[in-house]
């Protein structure tokens, strides 16, 4: 090519490249979080001071795609994952999948938006939204007790309420448009297990978002593990309560948010009753009610769970409370200071608290 047409070639080429990328992005995001603190479960025989990860937010990593197709409609897939900042351990723990928070790909249009892959559970969500504290699994009182057991692996002292881990794998969700601030979702995961196609998970769920008002309801019957199959649903404790045992869980769950501008309330209620080899085994009921206070650069957080556990396989009812206290500082849109002191007590055993400081950074 001779030197006088390489611009002009070099800039038909770059024409006909910009409507291509133009169509198509992928975007780099994530959040790090680490705090300092002393922490200790009721139960626990000692308390544990740590510099740990994902105080407020688990900290994570990943890529978002999405291209336009033409006609309002367009793909796209999201690939996320977790990690420990104080020790640089990919997961959330030992054993955890590179891409255990979202490995997923969807069509998204007019008629709503169809998603293969893993993702959230549809309890995730609810959860983490009407609740102060958020995606807290370290001080949100709320999604302790639904995801986060208390004691030993394999001898625990506690627990989770919600079966199925917090994201679920090979996963179809169908969400519909939104109708005036409300979208609904159909969930299943496959079981993926020979001869045993019944062996699977279901679940509906919705969200509504107008105005100050939030309300968000799911239902979710779980006979699959996750982030793996082949593991007990809720935990593999056989002693001294033997939660391996339960094989179905069905869950339901309302909630709602209230802003009122100087402050804004939360209140979730769940039910979720467990079989084991077909006959109901436990039972809980879990209750949690809080606020959010704007003061100064930030916010006073405070949130209460309260869970009530029965059924023939735990023996007497036995109640597990939990509240927290904080204040979160903004400095600025990316980036925060946060400041939580955690109750936490369980029936016929000694209360405890937690304290940690620290900061959250997204990008």
């Amino acid at each position: 090519m001779t030197p006088s047409l390489r611009p002009y070639c070099c800039a038909a080429l770059l024409a006909c490249a910009l409507p291509a990328l133009a169509q198509s992005s992928i975007t780099v995001m994530g959040g790090v979080d680490a705090f300092v603190g002393s922490m200790k479960n009721s139960g626990d025989p000692d308390r544990t001071t740590v510099l740990g990860s994902g105080g407020m937010t688990t900290s994570w990593f990943g890529f978002r795609g999405r291209e336009e197709l033409g006609d309002g409609l367009y793909a796209e897939f999201y690939l996320t994952g977790f990690f420990q900042v104080d020790t640089g351990t990919s997961g959330r723990f030992a054993g955890d999948n590179l891409f255990s928070r979202d490995a997923n790909v969807a069509l998204v249009g007019r008629l709503g938006r169809l998603q293969l892959g893993r993702a959230s559970a549809p309890s995730f969500l609810p959860n983490i939204l009407f609740n102060p504290f958020g995606d807290s699994f370290t001080f949100s009182p709320l999604v302790l007790h639904s995801y986060v057991p208390t004691g030993p692996f394999g001898a625990r002292t506690w627990a989770s309420t919600d079966a199925g881990d917090s994201g679920w794998s090979n996963q179809i969700v169908y969400t519909t448009p939104s109708f005036g601030g409300l979208r609904a979702g159909l969930h299943y995961q496959a079981g993926e297990q020979a001869g045993n196609t019944n062996r699977n998970n279901v679940a509906i769920s919705a969200m509504y978002d107008k105005g100050p008002l939030a309300l968000t309801a799911f239902a979710h019957r779980v006979r699959v593990s996750n982030p793996n199959g082949g593991q007990a649903i809720v935990d593999p404790t056989r002693s001294p309560v033997n939660y391996a045992a339960l094989d179905e869980q069905r869950a339901w769950f309302v909630g709602a948010t209230y802003d009122l501008k100087r402050i804004k309330l939360y209140g979730t209620w769940q039910r979720t009753v467990n079989d084991a080899a077909g006959t109901e085994a436990l039972r809980d009921l879990t209750v949690s009610v809080g606020f959010t206070l704007p003061a100064g650069p930030g916010a006073v957080l405070f949130d209460v769970a309260d869970t009530r556990r029965s059924g023939s396989l735990f023996g007497a009812q036995r109640t597990r409370r939990t509240g927290s206290l904080g204040y979160d500082y903004r400095m600025s849109k990316r980036t925060d200071l946060y400041a939580v002191a955690m109750r936490d007590r369980i029936t016929t055993l000694p209360s405890a608290m937690s304290y940690g400081i620290g900061m959250r950074h997204a990008f």
